[in-house]
């Protein structure tokens, strides 16, 4: 049977169904629809003002590939000049090749990068080491954790570093629903309800930060990635199988199967929820030792951190951490949910 003719310019014959609407298009007409349905995101939540010096989370993967590309293409459009900002998470045999798309990205492109590595910034500490570290205290499973929370910070650091303005971010709908279904799991009631909308508005002196990509399907990324040739980096992390995100990714495939208005569901959920009055945490004050927005007398990676130097990695993860608060300070800020971590 001979496929439809696309629905949007009538002429081509469609190449895909798009997964959430079932129209039919030709692949250029599905990237034409794609990137204005990202530009009508940015303008409606009014992520990026004109002017803005925007540095773009650049790991070498679909989505910072994706999004690097749309806002690269939509720039002029936006009043808008981009910096790549990559970081070196110090794992052996799998960041050196994706630091090496992202580097043919920069150079395809003709955009300005910049490489942080956690070494460099955390005192000599790579993502391998804290995995050999945590591996003898029964945490292994924890390697996500530490690495979600350094690699915030080491992205706020760079692109303070290139002078930006603002920080974007590649997740998609699929990445943000797991993220709903990982707090709810965990009963996080503090992350849930501070995890809606399409970013954070920069609270503390941290820089304002957004996600583009928030309401594009995974699904769509990848397809957007294949109609424009894109050359991304597609290796799974050596430590992503140990993590709890799987579980999650896991349940969604099979929610998403039975209803597949699953995934922005979850999303939409999460913008809805708020916490009764008398259950919201306190308002966060600035760390003790960096400045960084805290809820505690230590922001989250100046607690990891100083839980890896004490030898002791379990410190400032789940119940742990009410060790770190015994040790902290007097005065100290009293034990409350953890800023959210994306």
């Amino acid at each position: 049977m001979p496929a439809p003719t696309c629905a949007s310019c009538h002429a081509a014959r469609a190449a895909l169904r798009r997964p959430r609407s079932g129209q039919a298009l030709c692949g250029a007409c599905f990237c034409t629809a794609f990137e204005a349905e990202v530009l009508h995101t940015v303008l409606a939540g009014r992520l990026l003002p004109r002017g803005a010096v925007v540095a773009v989370g650049a790991s070498g993967g679909k989505d910072s590939t994706v999004l690097a590309h749309v806002l690269r293409t939509l720039a002029p459009q936006l009043d808008i000049s981009l910096h790549l900002v990559a970081v070196d998470e110090g794992i052996s045999g799998y960041r050196d090749a994706a630091l090496a798309a992202v580097r043919h990205q920069a150079a395809l492109w003709e955009l300005p990068l910049t490489v942080v590595a956690y070494e460099d910034l955390f005192g000599g500490w790579t993502m391998d080491a804290v995995a050999r570290s945590t591996a003898g205290s029964g945490r292994s499973r924890s390697c996500c954790t530490f690495c979600g929370v350094l690699r915030r910070r080491a992205l706020e650091e760079g692109a303070r570093l290139v002078g930006a303005t603002h920080i974007v971010t590649g997740h998609n709908a699929d990445d943000m629903a797991e993220t709903v279904l990982m707090n709810f799991l965990r009963g996080d009631a503090g992350r849930l309800a501070r995890g809606g909308g399409l970013g954070s508005p920069g609270e503390g002196g941290a820089l304002p930060r957004c996600r583009p990509l928030q309401l594009a399907s995974q699904k769509e990324v990848v397809l957007y990635a294949h109609f424009r040739r894109l050359h991304y980096f597609s290796e799974e992390c050596v430590y992503a199988p140990e993590a709890f995100r799987g579980h999650a990714r896991d349940l969604l495939k099979l929610l998403e199967a039975a209803r597949p208005s699953a995934v922005l569901d979850l999303v939409h959920s999460a913008e809805r929820l708020a916490l009764a009055p008398a259950a919201r945490p306190p308002r966060p004050g600035a760390c003790s030792r960096c400045g960084a927005l805290a809820s505690r007398a230590l922001c989250q990676a100046c607690a990891l951190l100083d839980g890896l130097n004490r030898g002791r990695p379990r410190l400032a993860i789940g119940k742990g951490r009410r060790g770190l608060d015994e040790e902290a300070p007097r005065g100290g800020a009293p034990a409350a949910e953890a800023v959210a971590a994306f």
